[in-house]
């Protein structure tokens, strides 16, 4: 089955002929947002971690599967791999068998001793013997609520397993991690990007043109569930997406603006540069810490030496962390400025 547009198109074959069966998508879906309308609902539609889809499926071909822990940074792919096995191990019953929890919201020991112990010493619904808690945000949860999820790990293993989602696998505790088996996710390629909006493009009956493609790859930063919330709201202001809508929609500053920053600093034009700052700032509603992650993407692209890099690098870092600890973010980013022009008199 096929999704085009608004209809879905379903072939079906007898010994004679081949039909072709259009069946309009409910509008429930069509007002779905688009993170969920296009999350995959099998191993081969995810895009990207290819090595961690083979063993996944691996397990569930065997009807069987140790604690998992996944990994890696937001919109890459744990919560839709985690659903898509609970809906291969388990059918049409796959709801009925699992536990979503959201640790971030519901971190402390008691959680872990009354809601997830009661799931987990439940037998589950079916032929598969064990069900699943998956457990989102898990590094979020608490040192004493890990302890105690160690033990409901241990003690329910014949009724229940485990996947743990996790941005930072280091904030999980060594006795989980030694009871799982870690899956490290890693950002998708600009190739897969590619292939996800040209698809979107496709059924929402969307232009995209080269440098609205580029300019979402960027803003996205390899987060396919960033990518599909600014396409959608692109896509809700226009039928063909530009580079100046997507910038003006996900509030983010153009690289060139930035590096016109950078290079008046560097030419020791510190007020053309602060002037040119505030307004980039103003005009995208960016806070500071936003500037300084942009500033630092378009610093390892300016063409000077080695050493003047990395001296700018350790200034953003710097002012990073003062604005991190509370400090006025005008003021450092003043301060930044002028620590770049300086990097520019020397060089």
């Amino acid at each position: 089955m096929f999704l085009m547009g608004s209809y879905y198109l379903n072939f079906v074959e007898n010994k004679a002929e081949t039909f072709i069966l259009v069946l309009e998508i409910p509008k429930d879906m069509e007002s779905m947002i688009w993170a969920e309308k296009y999350r995959p609902n099998d191993f081969s539609e995810i895009m990207g971690q290819e090595e961690i889809i083979k063993r996944a499926s691996a397990f569930v071909k065997q009807g069987n599967m140790p604690h998992l822990l996944l990994a890696g940074p937001p919109g890459v792919g744990k919560t839709t791999l985690s659903l898509v096995i609970a809906k291969q191990l388990y059918g049409d019953m796959w709801r009925n068998n699992i536990l979503e929890l959201n640790a971030s919201s519901e971190r402390g020991i008691d959680v872990i001793r009354n809601t997830v112990k009661d799931f987990a010493r439940t037998k589950s619904i079916g032929d598969v013997p064990f069900k699943i808690c998956i457990l989102d945000e898990a590094d979020s949860l608490t040192k004493e609520a890990q302890q105690a999820l160690r033990r409901t790990m241990e003690n329910y293993t014949a009724t229940c397993r485990f996947i743990l989602l996790a941005n930072y696998s280091s904030k999980i505790i060594e006795p989980i991690q030694s009871r799982c088996v870690v899956f490290r996710f890693k950002p998708l390629a600009k190739e897969q990007l590619l292939k996800i909006i040209d698809k979107i493009g496709i059924n929402e009956k969307i232009e995209v043109d080269d440098k609205g493609k580029e300019a979402i790859i960027q803003v996205s930063e390899g987060d396919c569930r960033k990518l599909e919330n600014v396409m959608q709201s692109c896509a809700a202001v226009k039928e063909s997406i530009t580079d100046e809508t997507v910038y003006s929609i996900a509030s983010a500053a153009k690289p060139k603006e930035i590096k016109e920053v950078i290079t008046l600093a560097l030419d020791n034009r510190f007020t053309e540069a602060r002037n040119k700052l505030l307004e980039t700032m103003l005009n995208h509603g960016l806070a500071g810490l936003d500037i300084i992650r942009h500033i630092q993407k378009e610093v390892l692209s300016l063409d000077i030496d080695s050493k003047s890099k990395m001296r700018l690098i350790e200034s953003c870092g710097e002012i990073e962390f003062r604005m991190s600890e509370g400090s006025d973010e005008f003021i450092q980013l003043e301060s930044l400025l002028s620590k770049f022009a300086l990097v520019g008199e020397k060089t």
